[in-house]
């Protein structure tokens, strides 16, 4: 560490280090605290190497706690199809519940508790429960010294040399300058922008047929500026009976008077596109008979009937209709962004003004009064999340790249791509939400794939990783590698092959392109981490079995 004030790391630390100590620190610095910078300085500390963890926020978690995020999942993550260390974390998460909240006895007993009875995830929950389980993940390795954490820190500049990172610049919460000047840099920023720092060759936005050979990819020339839209969570809590209107947020006339191109009408209303057929308009119901679909349990976090007493449901406002897609929010001025960072919470906060005020009842009245922002769950008074969900960012140039033709069922209708150097498994649909470039959803079929260690692997830079949604993907294939599960299985891949090059002397570039090391560093990963390398084949099968059957029932 090289202090760049009057205050260094030392002085700004509860732990005071000795000068000696303090000139070996660390051997592995990641930049980003969300799932995968969690996962990858987790990883790099449990095989020995000093890590600093940086965020610039207060939480710890990204998409799963200051974003508000509940979990998109595989159908086998609760016993592969991840890593083991994410199932430690959903155990945590349950086992907050049993020992905080009084729950009812069917939902205490329950193996695989689902907080929140969501649709969207068998783990839906409240950010905080993430909060102590990723701090009980942590404390063994910050009790034994090999792992650091420091909150409030951005990085503001780095500084390369023949090819390799020298060192990165942060600012403090407290406005100081602290330079880190690591071995080895790792990602994991929630917009890829280190990778702009420190120079690193990537790719914004959305490429062109001519670059990757996509069938859905643009047509013209890529645009960086075409990216998926952004969303800006709020947390509502359902409270029969009481009345809780918010005043009317800025520019609400506009959104609500406001109709994309491609929509079928307002954006603020009930009706919509269908994701999946696009051209289809769909209408939502807000709330629904017991078991059935609706908005409102879509992204539930707090089923209120699975606690003794029974409580108000909690739910996050992360629809279709406040997805921010006017404008890019990275890649632009510093002025810029913000704006649109305050219209994307202006348009959350609209959404559920409308909601509380105009949305048609189902029983033929008008506006749902009693939804309430939960400010207990962020800690904000207006229940908007602490930070805003980038569904994509800066990619880097990959020695692999992992575009639409190597996974999606269409082009590969036998199976997907297999890689050699896999060091770990995702499964979602490819499912991109309407784009600043005027697009509306991109959502289809894609196999149960993998994550290729090439993907991890800058074209130049030597001592540079990605370790969150920057990976060697593309605007497409990125619609599944974006997941939470999918974002810890590559961090924690990033944070592995650190601490392996780091203890073996050499590059990952040359761990990648040697099959004996690569082979050396997949036996850690399922040895010590018990990552799923490879899909089972019965579930390969089934799930192109299964996506045969329902093309035929529609044809």
């Amino acid at each position: 560490m090289v202090p760049g004030s009057d205050r260094s790391l030392e002085a700004a630390s509860a732990h005071s280090p000795s000068s000696a100590e303090e000139s070996e620190w660390p051997e592995i610095l990641v930049v980003g605290g969300g799932l995968g910078g969690i996962a990858a300085a987790l990883a790099a500390a449990e095989l020995g190497a000093r890590v600093l963890l940086t965020e610039e926020s207060a939480w710890l978690g990204g998409q799963l706690t200051s974003q508000g995020v509940p979990p998109d999942e595989n159908g086998l993550i609760e016993t592969i199809g991840g890593t083991g260390t994410y199932r430690r974390l959903r155990r945590g998460i349950r086992a907050y519940y049993r020992d905080h909240q009084k729950l009812t006895q069917a939902a205490a007993r329950s193996s695989f508790l689902n907080p929140g009875n969501a649709h969207v995830s068998r783990i839906a929950h409240e950010p905080r429960a993430a909060l102590a389980a990723i701090d009980e993940l942590c404390a063994p390795l910050l009790a034994s010294g090999r792992m650091r954490i420091r909150r409030g820190w951005t990085p503001v500049s780095a500084s390369s040399e023949a090819d390799a990172v020298r060192s990165v610049t942060f600012s403090t919460a407290d406005g100081d300058l602290i330079t880190v000047e690591p071995s080895y840099v790792l990602d994991a920023t929630e917009d890829g922008g280190l990778l702009d720092l420190v120079g690193c060759e990537h790719v914004l936005g959305s490429e062109a047929q001519t670059d990757t050979g996509e069938p859905r990819a643009l047509t013209g020339a890529a645009d960086p500026l075409d990216q998926q839209a952004i969303t800006w969570c709020l947390a509502v809590e359902h409270r029969p009976g009481e009345r809780h209107e918010i005043g009317k947020p800025a520019d609400y006339d506009m959104w609500r008077a406001y109709r994309p191109d491609f929509w079928p009408g307002p954006l603020l209303s009930f009706t919509g596109c269908n994701p999946h057929t696009p051209r289809e308009a769909i209408t939502w119901p807000l709330f629904a008979e017991p078991g059935g679909w609706s908005l409102w349990t879509y992204r539930r976090i707090r089923d209120g009937s699975l606690h003794d007493p029974a409580t108000s449901d909690i739910s996050i406002l992360n629809w279709p209709q406040n997805d921010y897609f006017v404008d890019p929010v990275v890649g632009v001025t510093p002025e810029q962004r913000e704006a649109r960072l305050a219209a994307a919470r202006n348009l959350s906060l609209s959404l559920l003004y409308w909601l509380q005020t105009e949305a048609p009842r189902s029983d033929g009245g008008t506006g749902y009064p009693e939804l309430a922002p939960a400010a207990n769950v962020f800690g904000t008074a207006d229940g908007l999340a602490l930070r805003p969900y980038l569904r994509e960012g800066r990619r880097i140039q990959a020695v692999t790249t992992v575009v639409e033709q190597d996974i999606a069922f269409d082009s590969r209708p036998d199976g997907p791509l297999q890689f050699a150097d896999s060091v770990g498994v995702g499964h979602y649909r490819i499912d991109l939400h309407p784009s600043t470039g005027g697009r509306n959803y991109i959502d289809f079929a894609a196999h149960p794939f993998q994550v290729p260690l090439g993907a991890l692997i800058p074209i130049r830079l030597r001592n540079l990783l990605p370790a969150a949604k920057n990976i060697g993907s593309t605007h497409i294939t990125n619609g599944c590698y974006r997941l939470h599960p999918v974002e810890w299985t590559i961090g924690e891949a990033a944070g592995a092959l650190a601490a392996f090059c780091l203890r073996h002397n050499v590059q990952p570039g040359q761990v990648q392109a040697t099959a004996a090391l690569t082979e050396q560093l997949q036996s850690i990963l399922t040895d010590k981490f018990d990552t799923t390398l490879r899909w089972p084949t019965d579930y390969t099968e089934g799930y192109i079995a299964g996506e045969v059957a329902k093309r035929r029932e529609r044809s």
